[in-house]
């Protein structure tokens, strides 16, 4: 079954438009810069967390796990690390290869929407350095809803498809996480491509989204046959 007509396109952030990894490594960066104040050694903080964060960067913990590795890591105060997690702002994040000129070429011919988890200001600087902060026409951050909200939850995709206007069966989601970015906005009604990029790139396509693809410009690619011309 395919859809009658698509008016909406609706992305996920992390590992979909920028590689996630990215972003991290220059946090952990900062989190180690700030434990070298408390007297730990920077470069060996810097690698476990590295180390940690491969174990899976969506875990809790990662800081209390990686300081409790490292020589003087114990007795640290954790609130100034954290603050320098969330405080990291690169200047510039490297969409994926294609990303920029897929969204440019959806702007003149589907509503455009975005539906990140993850601490607002860090989900607003993201933005911003991967150079999209001004490309869509309804932003959704899950934890401006409250942290209970984050996807899965059917709550930031009714938001974001309120914002936009339109009716769940005439929008995609496209997201790189089976379990947050098709299950989420499949159990609102929504169309789902999951790309396979990532940290995720290895996960098996369960549940099962309508289409699955390599990226972001393949899941673009596709939607042509139900995209109208020109939608504004």
């Amino acid at each position: 079954m395919n859809p009658r007509r698509l008016r909406a396109v609706v992305f996920d952030l992390d590992d979909t438009l920028f590689p996630q990894a990215q972003w991290l490594a220059g946090a952990w960066k900062a989190v180690a810069a700030a434990a070298s104040r408390q007297g730990v050694d920077p470069g060996a903080l810097e690698a476990r967390l590295v180390e940690e964060a491969a174990a899976g960067s969506g875990r809790g913990g990662i800081i209390d796990r990686a300081l409790a590795s490292v020589p003087g890591g114990s007795g640290v105060s954790l609130a100034p690390l954290l603050e320098a997690f969330w405080n990291h702002r690169p200047e510039q994040l490297d969409a994926y290869p294609g990303v920029p000129e897929a969204l440019e070429g959806l702007r003149h011919r589907a509503r455009l929407g975005l539906v990140t988890d993850g601490e607002p200001r860090g989900q607003r600087a993201k933005m911003e350095a991967a150079g999209v902060s001004t490309v869509f026409d309804a932003v959704v951050l899950s934890d401006e809803l409250g942290r209970e909200h984050r996807k899965p939850d059917p709550a930031p995709f009714r938001a974001v498809l309120e914002r936009l206007g339109v009716e769940a069966d005439e929008a995609v989601f496209i997201g790189d996480r089976p379990d947050k970015d098709v299950a989420g906005p499949a159990g609102v009604g929504m169309w789902t491509v999951r790309v396979r990029t990532g940290e995720y790139a290895d996960v098996p396509d369960v549940p099962k989204p309508w289409r699955s693809v390599p990226d972001v410009p393949a899941a673009v690619g596709l939607l042509d046959p139900w995209l109208d011309p020109p939608f504004r």
